[in-house]
């Protein structure tokens, strides 16, 4: 069975698009570090309430981090929830870590992770027909109107467009 961290933003941005629950529906195991439940839990939108249901429905297992030395040395350049997700990662040997921050991306790489962002996600659920995807234009300016910032180029370099 695949092992799956998270970090915030990604599962932020799919539940804004309307996609998480269709990925966590796979029969992989997904972890997010505690620091990111709890972040998670301060905020009151929609987003965060159906992570909250996720969490509660035992689709996302919140997990403790047990090398807090490297999370602490990670979140001298790096935010916590980054830190300690990719800490996770080591920790459980997981398959891949979904980040979307460009500077904990390439740390999790260096530190042998595999890593994915939101984008990779949303094109495996089209690519699986898990989502209907009618225009990538209307995709790309779903993506802006919650605030991911993605370059066109590389949003069409992923799409294959």
């Amino acid at each position: 069975m695949v092992k799956i961290v998270f970090n915030s933003s990604p599962l932020i941005f799919l539940s804004r698009l309307g996609f998480l629950d269709r990925f966590l529906n796979a029969t992989d195991n997904f972890y997010l570090p505690k620091v990111v439940a709890e972040e998670i839990g301060f905020k009151t939108d929609d987003a965060f309430r159906e992570i909250q249901n996720e969490i509660d429905a035992g689709k996302l297992t919140v997990r403790s981090i047990q090398l807090t030395g490297l999370a602490n040395g990670l979140n001298q350049r790096l935010g916590k929830g980054e830190s300690e997700a990719i800490a996770l990662g080591i920790e459980l040997e997981t398959d891949y870590i979904i980040l979307d921050d460009f500077a904990a991306r390439k740390e999790a790489i260096r530190l042998g992770l595999k890593v994915k962002g939101t984008l990779a996600i949303v094109k495996k659920l089209r690519d699986d027909r898990q989502i209907t995807v009618t225009s990538l234009e209307q995709l790309y300016d779903d993506l802006q109107k919650i605030d991911f910032r993605v370059k066109r180029s590389l949003f069409d370099a992923i799409f294959g467009e």
